[in-house]
């Protein structure tokens, strides 16, 4: 087998490593080990808060809602049993959005709600 000098590759891939890792801490930013194991773990956490966001933003607005419905008198999950009986398909983002923003159409959501929420048992 010939010998393999690996130059400008090794050189590009170091300085691509260590470019991630500027800003680091100490040693995370300087040396290329410790920055490469530094940048693998920061891409792990990167890819489990990209997935995180989705749930942390979807219970945000489950938390708006209910808020909004306990001001109304009325419970999150009938509220939203009511909305899909009565045919209204709004997702969470924009029920919460116009919790925020709107009171008076929320109340009117919450009253078509009631109106055609299943009866208690």
């Amino acid at each position: 087998m010939p010998r393999v000098k690996r130059g400008t590759k090794r050189r590009a891939s170091r300085r691509k490593v260590l470019e991630r890792a500027s800003g680091f801490f100490l040693t995370k930013s300087k040396l290329h080990r410790s920055a490469q194991e530094a940048v693998e773990k920061a891409l792990r956490y990167a890819y489990v808060g990209r997935k995180r966001k989705k749930r942390d933003f979807r219970q945000l607005w489950v938390i708006r809602i209910n808020a909004a419905c306990r001001e109304s008198g009325i419970s999150y999950s009938r509220f939203m049993n009511g909305l899909k009986n009565a045919g209204i398909t709004l997702n969470r983002k924009m029920l919460a959005e116009i919790a925020v923003e709107d009171a008076s159409a929320f109340r009117a959501l919450v009253e078509k709600a009631r109106a055609s929420a299943s009866p208690v048992q």
